[in-house]
């Protein structure tokens, strides 16, 4: 009895040492494939997405509705992949890209040299692709009985030459100048094609988004701000420009697609090199046929 007490204790002691054996053995394989994997994500945000479900969009306000459109659509279409789109001004996309923390950054200008160097620096190879078309519209309150700027006008107005409506038509009303942050690429096509070497006033009223532009013009019968076509509502009065020969052309898209609207621009995704997986899965419903439909529906204009 004493024996037979003694065996099965031993044979006990056998399998739990058996048993934290395989315990521990188990415990340093998944170590080791958590430690395969992290080799494998250190790889570039384009190539992370091959068998990914989800990506991440970021940038340009003006961009913004078009990208939520076209996501929106394409995971109707793929109920289990995810698109996330977020705005913040095309800087900021940009910015986000070079980092490496997103796969496609909005953007209403072009890359800078500098972001360009400063994205190879760090092994991001920005490949640009035209997504479509826009028109900055100029635009005031509905009651402004303005209806019509000059280049030089609105110049004058943007840059603290001209500060009351009296001076370009319109009532004794002071000119409340709204303007985008300086991470919007709105913002740096409207001074480049604007102002020039002119720098905006210094009481310009600055909104972080576009949406915001609009409110406060709605609100306020003395405001000025410049938006992305596609944000134009009622809400809101366009004005037409000086489209350089003398003749007034309002902002609309049967003008800005005939080329006759003088502020007109192309809207980019950029990408680190060729897209890869979900994320050229994207791209490539963006640049098809239903993708340039979705382009129009918003508000801008194809690309193709």
């Amino acid at each position: 009895m004493f024996k037979r007490t003694r065996l099965y204790k031993t044979l006990i002691l056998i399998t739990v040492f058996l048993v934290i054996g395989f315990t521990f053995a188990g415990i340093g394989c998944v170590d080791n494939n958590k430690e395969a994997g992290t080799t494998e994500d250190t790889s570039s945000a384009s190539e992370d997405t091959t068998d990914e479900k989800g990506i991440m969009i970021k940038g340009s306000d003006t961009v913004l509705p078009l990208s939520q459109a076209e996501a929106e659509e394409f995971m109707l279409k793929n109920a289990d992949k995810s698109i996330t789109v977020i705005g913040g001004g095309s800087g900021v996309g940009i910015a986000a890209l070079i980092d490496g923390e997103i796969e496609i950054a909005m953007a209403s200008r072009s890359m800078k040299d500098s972001e360009i160097e400063q994205a190879k620096q760090k092994g991001i190879n920005p490949l640009e692709t035209t997504i479509g078309w826009d028109g900055i519209a100029v635009v005031v309150h509905p009651e402004n009985p303005v209806n019509q700027l000059t280049f030089a006008q609105l110049k004058a107005v943007y840059d603290g030459n001209i500060s009351n409506w009296k001076d370009v038509g319109g009532e004794d009303r002071k000119i409340t100048v709204i303007s985008r942050d300086s991470s919007s690429g709105t913002y740096e096509y409207f001074k480049e094609e604007v102002l020039g070497e002119s720098e905006y006033r210094q009481d310009a009223l600055v909104q972080p988004a576009t949406g915001a532009i609009v409110q406060e013009t709605a609100q306020n019968k003395g405001a000025i701000g410049y938006i992305g076509y596609a944000y134009v509502d009622n809400s809101v009065k366009a004005l037409a420009l000086d489209g350089g020969d003398g003749i007034f052309v309002p902002a609309t898209q049967e003008k800005i697609l005939r080329g006759e609207y003088p502020l007109a621009r192309k809207l980019f995704y950029y990408t680190n090199g060729e897209p890869q997986g979900l994320t050229k899965e994207f791209m490539d419903y963006v640049m098809s046929a239903e993708g340039q439909s979705i382009v129009s529906e918003v508000g801008y204009f194809p690309a193709i």
